[in-house]
């Protein structure tokens, strides 16, 4: 069994699930690395140069990757729950913990960072807002479990994380595996 993280860009995954990973004993994987490690350069070179549907081949193909694995906290991309053969290749290989934060502060972590726009001329609150309101309903979909990244300390929230992951029925086999 693994532990997957989804949620938007920004909302904290590869942050929470890396020390949470340490903490567990478990292997960390994250999306966008492994993307980067399979490509030898930034994905971002790959959307822009090949385009979007190149970028989700690829990550489709890292996802099945991912679900062969044990005991592993995976982050995944921050699109990547939708889109349903996702779904289909992790289903079955551990819970998926959906991380919330509030628009203005995905936008502030966002900000920090020079990454691509799923749509194309638009602000990068724009961007976010467009994907949050248009696939929410995708990423509860596709949640075993919600977290607000946002209203406590990164290491406030990964011990909280640690201890619902360590009492909460929901993750008892993930441990036990």
């Amino acid at each position: 069994m693994n532990l997957y993280f989804c949620g938007i860009i920004g909302s904290g995954k590869t942050a929470i699930g890396s020390r949470l990973a340490q903490r567990l004993e478990f292997e960390f994987c994250d999306l966008d690395r492994e993307m980067d490690d399979r490509l030898g350069y930034s994905f971002h070179r790959l959307v822009q140069e090949q385009g979007w549907i190149a970028f989700r081949e690829l990550e489709y193909s890292i996802c099945k990757y991912f679900a062969a694995k044990q005991h592993a906290v995976v982050c995944l991309g921050g699109g990547t729950v939708r889109y349903e053969w996702n779904i289909d290749a992790i289903k079955g290989t551990g819970p998926i913990i959906l991380l919330e934060a509030s628009i203005d502060t995905l936008v502030e972590r966002v900000s920090r960072a020079d990454r691509p726009r799923v749509n194309p001329g638009v602000t990068i609150r724009e961007d976010i807002t467009k994907i949050w309101k248009n696939s929410y309903h995708k990423y509860l979909q596709a949640a075993d479990f919600v977290y607000r990244t946002d209203e406590k300390s990164l290491l406030e929230e990964v011990d909280e994380l640690e201890q619902i992951i360590r009492t909460h029925e929901l993750f008892q086999g993930l441990l036990l595996s």
